[in-house]
């Protein structure tokens, strides 16, 4: 058996003596790996995802220093200083050259093109025995695998240890390969082993050298950094999606009178995660809130202040204060954030029943609505300060909001880029509009969902500098004829009055099936509105896909749900309306408060 060239030379009589055609040729062996170990490892570290790094491996390797290769991970695949719980276990992860048991290739074909790989250890078994390598496999702590694999340097195949260890891997019924013609290279990450690497050799191709488990090491080494890499980036951008989506609704609510859809593009996706938001948030009396905006930046923390700023308008927005009061504690709010903290947010609340919406801007590109007939136009809104800026005022602008109206709020990121300004981007915006609209019936409007994709093909290439929030809100609205409105003086007859009222409105909508439960309920909600208001009460019914009745009064402390002992005279309504009503609620407002239930239709 030849020494290792890595040995070094030996002639009798003559220490060190080597002929210069031997030193010629060892140099250029030698460089030949540098330049492969070179070019090997570049591949590998292009790598960004799991997948292709492992695959950087493979052709890296695959035949320029093997013949065949098997590349093992542990499974799950532990994350950072993350300690792996359970046992062991290797995963095969990728093969390359090895032979497809499940279509033979022709016995006149040409292995390198097949990609059959002979090799006694991976020769088809006889019947009864399973064929191919095992997928899954337990590493046996105190075993020769575990032992390899705790060494972290590359061995020969023939080395005692890797002969026994091999099986594990290949599975107890593979016959190991004879001479240097397999290397085991345990993969080790930053912390810990995390995997490790088969190559193989055919007998027809000069056997492993001493100095090809120095390439071994650095093909294993880099591939493990890059795998550890890629998991990190994997658990990061899992995060930074993760805090995207419960920064934002997952799903629109449904409220009367109204249609939604949105739309959230991040800006790229190295960077999936930005200040930008869409809200929408029921209110009182059916109205809707409309929120968008858009913090600077786009990184962890302009996500975070958005997801402070949203919670902060859904509170305001939960006390039914009017738009430019809204925007004027949001203000305060990025103030107390940091003196950094800059935001623009447009806050629209519409009503269906008045077909009306009180719209007010901090900085915000202008909505642009979409009539019936398919005439776009910019609304003319006062652009206002961001919110941030502190010590400014907000104006709230009231518009007419018709019924088949498409009102559309947007961020900057869909208007403006490197290659056009903000006003030429709304323009365009716009123009597509009134184009989409002009594909369907006349004074149909177009669908919302498509209406939507319509929209984000105004983005040319390169245009995607910046986040994407969008939010469309189709005005159906509620016509008159399905409300009953009536302002009641606080009185011992206002119940009866009330119940009155409600039995002549649902006979006029053909509702008698509901009246029973209807007088029951209105009569409850209004007598506790009447014990404590000073001022006349308000009663309302909508009906919709349900019947809906709300009572407000000039009393801000809301009712609250308890169990009556037997003896107490009163605090039963309540419970009566959680019984027979499908829901009810009831909000604060800054004149009062609204106690509302509903039923289904019958």
């Amino acid at each position: 058996e030849p020494a290792d060239r890595d040995a070094g030379p030996v002639a009798a009589g003559h220490p060190g003596a080597e002929e210069p055609d031997e030193r010629a040729e060892r140099e250029r062996r030698g460089g030949d790996r540098l330049r492969f170990v070179g070019a090997a490892t570049r591949r590998i570290a292009r790598g960004v995802d799991l997948d292709e790094t492992v695959l950087g491996l493979c052709r890296a390797s695959v035949p320029a220093f093997s013949d065949a290769i098997l590349v093992y991970l542990r499974d799950p695949l532990p994350v950072g200083d993350e300690r792996p719980t359970g046992p062991f276990l290797l995963r095969l992860r990728r093969t390359d050259r090895l032979p497809d048991y499940a279509a033979p290739a022709p016995a006149d074909a040409d292995p390198s093109d097949t990609g059959e790989f002979p090799l006694p250890l991976l020769a088809p078994q006889p019947e009864g025995v399973a064929s191919g390598t095992p997928e899954l496999i337990e590493v046996r702590g105190g075993g020769p695998l575990a032992e390899v694999l705790r060494g972290v340097r590359p061995v020969f195949g023939d080395a005692p240890t890797v002969r026994e260890a091999l099986p594990e891997l290949l599975g107890p019924a593979r016959e190991i390969p004879a001479g240097r013609r397999a290397i085991l290279a345990p993969l080790r990450g930053r912390r810990r082993v995390i995997g490790a690497a088969v190559f193989l050799r055919r007998p027809d191709r000069a056997a492993f050298e001493g100095d090809d488990l120095l390439v071994a090491a650095q093909l294993a080494t880099h591939t493990a950094l890059g795998v550890d890499k890629a998991v990190l980036y994997g658990r990061e951008a899992y995060i930074a999606d993760e805090l995207q989506r419960t920064m934002l609704p997952d799903e629109l609510p449904q409220p009367t009178g109204v249609t939604l859809a949105s739309r959230y593009l991040p800006a790229a996706e190295t960077a999936r995660v930005g200040g930008d938001w869409y809200d929408a948030i029921p209110l009182p009396g059916g109205r809707v809130a409309l929120v968008v905006g858009d913090v600077m930046g786009h990184s962890m923390t302009s996500a975070a202040i958005m997801g402070q700023l949203r919670t902060t308008a859904q509170t305001l927005a939960g006390l039914d204060l009017p738009p430019q009061e809204v925007l004027h504690h949001l203000d305060e709010q990025a103030q107390r954030l940091g003196s950094d903290r800059m935001a623009t947010c447009l806050y629209a609340v519409y009503d269906p029943v008045a077909h009306r919406i009180v719209v007010a801007n901090a900085g915000h590109p202008p909505p642009v609505m979409l009539h019936r007939d398919g005439h776009a136009e910019v609304l003319r809104i006062p652009a206002g300060a961001p919110i941030g800026v502190g010590g400014v005022d907000f104006e709230a602008v009231e518009l007419d909001a018709p019924a088949g109206a498409t009102l559309l709020l947007y961020t900057d990121g869909l208007v403006e880029s490197r290659h056009r300004d903000v006003w030429t981007g709304i323009e365009q915006l716009r123009e597509k509009l009134t184009d989409t609209a002009g594909l369907t019936r006349p004074d149909t409007p177009p669908p919302l969902e498509p209406l939507c994709d319509e929209v984000l093909d105004i983005l040319g290439p390169g245009d995607r500098d910046d986040d994407i929030a969008l939010l469309a809100a189709r005005f159906d609205g509620i016509p008159p004829s399905d409300v009953a409105y009536w302002y009641l003086d606080p009185r011992a007859q206002t119940a009866r009055q009330a119940r009155r009222l409600a039995r002549r409105a649902l006979e006029r909508w053909e509702l008698a099936d509901l009246t029973d439960s209807v007088e029951l309920l209105v009569s409850e909600v209004v007598t506790n509105a009447v014990r404590y208001a000073e001022r006349p009460i308000t009663l309302r019914l909508l009906r919709t896909d349900v019947l809906r009745c709300e009572v407000g009064d000039d009393v801000p402390q809301l009712p609250r749900l308890r169990q009556a002992r037997a003896t107490d005279e009163g605090g039963r309504g309540l419970y009566l309306v959680n019984r027979l009503a499908r829901r009810w609620g009831a909000t604060r407002l800054s004149t009062g408060k609204v106690v509302w239930f509903e039923l289904p239709m019958p």
